[in-house]
This record gives C-alpha cells, sequence and structure tokens, in this order.
C-alpha cells in the first residue's frame, strides 16, 4: 500500500482522496465475489457452535447447504455482502490510505516513510470508521445468510438485501441497523490492525531482500492475511451472534450485549468457543485479505498513473 514519497509529497488532493476511497471498494468487491461461498459456511459454523454442535467440519455444512439449497445457496446474500463492501471497505481503505499519505507530508527532515506505529494507528482509526458506516449491510448479511437456520416461524424471508434494510428500518426502527456496532467496529478494528499496517510494513521490509517484486507483495499479503484472521475472529464470533439474535416470546433478548455475549460464549464453549471455525474464517479471511490487498496494489498501479 505504500506509494512513493515524491507521490506522497505532492498531498492527497481532491482527486486523490476519492480515488483512494474507490480503490478500497473495488477491491474489496473483487474479492468478495471470489470469497463469498466460504463466507457462508464460516457464518453457518458459528451458528452452529452457539447451538451446542460438536464436531463441527466446514465440509459437512457445505453439504448440508448444497442439500438444502443448491448451488446458488453459496452466493446467499452476495448482494449485501457487495453493499457492505461498497461502504464498509470503502470507508476503511480510503481512510487508510489517506491517512497515511497525510502522515508521509508531514514527515520530519531525514525520515524515508512512517513508522509502523502510524500505520497501525491509522488502520486502527480506519477500521472502526469503516465498521461504522458498513454495519447496516453487515447486518442485512448476517441475517440473509442464517435465516433458514432459523426455525420456520421465526425465519424473517428477506427478499433482498433492500427489503432487508426497509423492514429493519420499519419493524425495529432505523437505530436497529446499528445492531451490533460496537463489536463490528473493534473486530475491524483488530481486522486492520492485522491487515493494513502490518502489510504495508512486511512489504517494505521484504522489498529490501526481494526489490518491490511481486513477491514482496504476495509474501507480505499473506502476513497480513494470517494477522487479520487470528486477531478478528473472537470479535466477529460475538458480532455475528449479536446480529441474528431474536428476541424470546417474553421479550428478551439472549445477549445484553458484547461482554454478555462474550461471557456467556466462554460459560457454554469455552475460550476456544471463540475461534470455533477458525480454518474456515482462515480461508475466508485470509485470502479475502490478501486478494483485497494485491487487488489494491494493481488498482493503485492504474489508477494512479
Amino acid at each position: 500500500m505504500s506509494s512513493s514519497n515524491n507521490t506522497a509529497s505532492k498531498g492527497p488532493g481532491l482527486g486523490r482522496t476519492l480515488t483512494n476511497f474507490a480503490i478500497g471498494g473495488l477491491s474489496g468487491m473483487m474479492s468478495t465475489c471470489v470469497i463469498q461461498p466460504i463466507d457462508i459456511v464460516k457464518v453457518r459454523l458459528q451458528v452452529r457452535g452457539e447451538s451446542g454442535s460438536k464436531n463441527l467440519s466446514p465440509f459437512s455444512v457445505a453439504k448440508e447447504l448444497k442439500a438444502e439449497a443448491g448451488i446458488k445457496g453459496f452466493y446467499r446474500g452476495l448482494d449485501s455482502a457487495l453493499v457492505r463492501q461498497a461502504t464498509y471497505t470503502t470507508a476503511r481503505f480510503g481512510i487508510y490510505l489517506n491517512v497515511t499519505q497525510s502522515m508521509k507530508k508531514n514527515l520530519p527532515e531525514g525520515q524515508e516513510n512512517i513508522s509502523f506505529g502510524q500505520r497501525c494507528l491509522a488502520s486502527l482509526i480506519a477500521g472502526g470508521l469503516g465498521a461504522w458506516f458498513g454495519n447496516p449491510a453487515d447486518l442485512a448479511l448476517i441475517r440473509l445468510q442464517t435465516d433458514s437456520t432459523l426455525p420456520k416461524e421465526q425465519r424473517r424471508n428477506y427478499k433482498n438485501v433492500a427489503d432487508a434494510f426497509t423492514r429493519i428500518a420499519r419493524e425495529e426502527g432505523i437505530a436497529a441497523l446499528w445492531k451490533g456496532v460496537g463489536p463490528t467496529m473493534v473486530r475491524a478494528m483488530f481486522l486492520n490492525l492485522g491487515m493494513l499496517g502490518p502489510y504495508d510494513q512486511a512489504k517494505e521490509m521484504i522489498s529490501k531482500i526481494t526489490g518491490p517484486t511481486k513477491v514482496a507483495n504476495f509474501g507480505a499479503s499473506a502476513i497480513a492475511g494470517f494477522l487479520a484472521s487470528f486477531l478478528s475472529l473472537p470479535f466477529d464470533n460475538v458480532k455475528t451472534k449479536l446480529q441474528r439474535m431474536k428476541a424470546n416470546p417474553d421479550g428478551t433478548v439472549p445477549y445484553k450485549g458484547m461482554m454478555d455475549c462474550a461471557m456467556k460464549t466462554i460459560a457454554k464453549e469455552g475460550p476456544l468457543g471463540f475461534y470455533t471455525g477458525f480454518p474456515t474464517y482462515y480461508f475466508r479471511i485470509a485470502p479475502h485479505a490478501m486478494l483485497t490487498l494485491l487487488f489494491s496494489d494493481v488498482l493503485k498501479s492504474i489508477l494512479y498513473s
């Protein structure tokens, strides 16, 4: 994600600022089209873990999904996923790129690039703000992906992402579109912390050995993909449970908030319950992160010229 100091010294400018947001959205949407089937299996694994199912296998979940809805079942909620990328990833990448470019513009004399700490700070800021913008689409995506796991009488049966937005706002109030926004923001901050800053840092370090090659980009993206997965899964687990929950017949809800959900997860599933479905989550998050970062590099080489 690093650009040359000459580029940075010109300042972002309005055109560059808007281009940075476009790079984020486009790279995220391209990656999502590839990763969506893995994502829906990951979500179902988390839901099954919540219900107490043991010995879960992504292959058995995928087999059940195929039997239930065919191949199209693996792309359920794709419209919502793309809307999410168009908001969440557009915002978090755009903010990160613009913040780091602004930092580079103000480097002290003799310093060639911003520090790892500055990259981490930019990652946290971008992740939190991006997640706030993207939460409505994320909420709709989770509900679309998990609706068929509910008893028939409890299913919401949203037709598509637009129908989900409309009905959530009408039936639960506008504020409900930001249900689970706390853990969503924390998850995004930790995902970004493992993804964006480390990618730039690793690419810079590897490039000193290999030169600015595709090998450096790929190696850095692999490192970032693992860190993003490891740091964000516990928060993703909590976020999924909060966003899909329905009120009980007496009006109470299963979880009062992020901490209550976390404590109940520990009590019911143990600390490792936060990492239920980690292999699937890894193969969902890491490739998506890697593809997004690599796509963003390609888009930058085209759009920055």
